[in-house]
């Protein structure tokens, strides 16, 4: 099955599980630094967007953000957080540089933590 050339996935470490239910959105930035929303979404069951991030074909080469609104997923959890919170939105801004190739961009997070690799 072919999700496209762009993929994310979450897990909440602190519940030990896939970060259903949290609000993302990807940006594409064009030379200039000025950011276009590209599509946002919220995490299914298994902490995946529900469809795919760019159409097959469609990555173009460039810089793109992934914002992950980390706090709004964890206060919606019943997790007590301060305000304001010390992480929040964690943005993972990477760069697309193979048209046919596939990313993934999977982030392991807490209310105090965050990790982010390019898995395959």
């Amino acid at each position: 099955m072919n999700h496209g050339p762009l993929t994310t996935h979450v897990l909440d470490t602190m519940h030990g599980c896939p970060a259903a239910g949290m609000q993302v959105r990807l940006y594409r930035f064009a030379e200039d630094g000025t950011g276009t929303l590209v599509t946002d979404f919220v995490l299914d069951d298994d902490g995946r967007a529900p469809q795919p991030l760019l159409p097959l074909g469609g990555a173009v080469p460039g810089r793109y953000r992934l914002q992950f609104e980390v706090a709004a997923y964890f206060r919606a959890r019943g997790v007590s957080l301060p305000d304001p919170p010390f992480l929040d939105s964690v943005p993972v801004d990477f760069g697309m540089v193979d048209r046919k190739g596939h990313y993934h961009v999977p982030l392991l997070t807490s209310p105090w933590a965050y990790s982010t690799y390019r898995g395959s």
